[in-house]
Parts: structure tokens; C-alpha cells; sequence
């Protein structure tokens, strides 16, 4: 029987493919805190120091693969419905086949302009440039929700995860709100399953599955599959 598995993904799934996690190991980037690249305020005071954090990032990105874990979950789609639900701004579900993927934080691999934010542009090879505008004029901008701006597609992510029928939590301290408490609407009817190497607290209901995402999750949905 096809079942609807929501998978909620943070930033150590892609940590296992070789992706440095946002905040890094001190905070810092190039002894500059994250809210020095990573606010509208700090967007507005020096965007070439903002343009070359993310360009780097990206580039990072182009360089590394999606991981066991990301493969699993694509080919999870052949016997379930998969809503993925991640925290996580790279594309690497994207390329490792999964299609039903939705982004809370937005997407590196795009631009937008700064004026409308709907006016989005896919980036593929490229990287933003103080001077590249959008249609009406304005400087791009990463497409990526910054500290102090409203999390997207979250109306999207809350009515799948309201819906499942198994509930998968991997990468992610559930430490960043909104998007942490989002599990919480899950029914009680739903299968909820955590993997982590370790944990301070186990969320009511959930299974604990010690070990990374490339360990634990091929096992896993290979049981699903059956």
C-alpha cells in the first residue's frame, strides 16, 4: 500500500556529502559572523561582501554529490508518496531524483529580485554580480531567507506533514522556529522516526535511529519498500 512519507531534512544530511553546515564549526566566515552576510541589514550595508559569501557557498555546492541518504529517498518515490521537507538551501534532493521537494529557506541555486521577491531566476553555472538585475531593474540577490525574514512555503509544508503517514526527521537539531515546530502537526496515527548520532531530548512519539543519515536511512526505507 502507498503510504504519504514526509521527510523534515536539515543541514546534516548534506554535511555527509561534504556541504559545511551553515553556521559553520565557530560561526564565522572569513572572520565575519553570519549576520554579517546573512541579514536584510547586512544585505543593505555591504552586498559584495554578501554576493561573495553565497557565490562561494555556491560553488562549494557545484562540487559535491548528493549522498546514500539523498539516492534512498529518491528512490523511495517508486513505492510511496515522498514530500520532502527541508531546512536546507542546496539542491542536492533535486539531483538526486526526488520531485516532490519543498524549501523553507529558499533555494541557492536561484536568484531573486531584490524589489519583488517573486521574481525568481534559476542560476545554473552562473553567480550574482553587483550590476545583475532583475526585469524591473534591481539588483539580484540570493534566493535564501535570511535572519529576520518570514520562512516560505510554509502553509505547503504544514498541511503534508498534517497528512503523513510516516514522519521522518534527519539532519536537524529541530533547533531553528518556525520550521522545528512544524512536526508537531503530525496526527497521532503517523509513524515518526528521528536519526541522529546523538540527542538531547527524543520529541514525543519518535523513534530514535542512532547514526548518520547515509547509515541509517538506506536500512530503513529498504524495510519501507518491502
Amino acid at each position: 500500500m502507498r503510504e504519504k512519507v514526509v521527510v523534515f531534512s536539515g543541514a546534516g544530511i548534506s554535511a555527509e556529502s561534504g556541504l559545511p553546515t551553515f553556521r559553520g564549526a565557530d560561526g564565522l566566515w572569513r572572520n565575519h559572523s553570519v549576520y554579517d552576510v546573512a541579514t536584510p541589514e547586512a544585505w543593505a550595508r555591504d552586498p559584495q561582501l554578501v554576493l561573495d559569501f553565497y557565490n562561494e557557498r555556491r560553488q562549494l555546492l557545484r562540487r559535491v554529490q548528493p549522498n546514500a541518504a539523498h539516492r534512498a529517498l529518491a528512490a523511495l518515490e517508486q513505492y510511496h508518496e515522498v514530500v520532502i521537507v527541508t531546512q536546507n538551501v542546496d539542491d542536492l534532493h533535486e539531483r538526486a531524483g526526488s520531485r516532490g521537494v519543498i524549501h523553507l529557506h529558499g533555494e541557492l541555486m536561484k536568484a531573486r529580485s531584490s524589489e519583488r521577491e517573486t521574481l525568481v531566476y534559476p542560476l545554473g553555472e552562473r553567480d550574482i554580480q553587483l550590476g545583475d538585475l532583475c526585469e524591473l531593474g534591481s539588483q539580484l540577490r540570493p534566493h535564501v531567507v535570511w535572519f529576520g525574514e518570514s520562512v516560505h512555503n510554509t502553509d505547503q509544508a504544514c498541511n503534508h506533514i498534517a497528512q503523513a503517514d510516516k514522519l521522518l526527521v534527519v539532519g536537524t537539531s529541530l533547533s531553528v522556529y518556525p520550521a522545528a515546530g512544524f512536526i508537531t502537526l503530525a496526527p497521532d496515527k503517523t509513524e515518526r522516526y528521528l536519526i541522529a548520532p546523538e540527542v538531547d531530548s527524543l520529541p514525543d512519539g519518535f523513534v530514535w535511529l542512532k547514526g548518520t543519515a547515509a547509515e541509517q536511512i538506506p536500512p530503513l526505507l529498504q524495510s519501507w519498500m518491502n
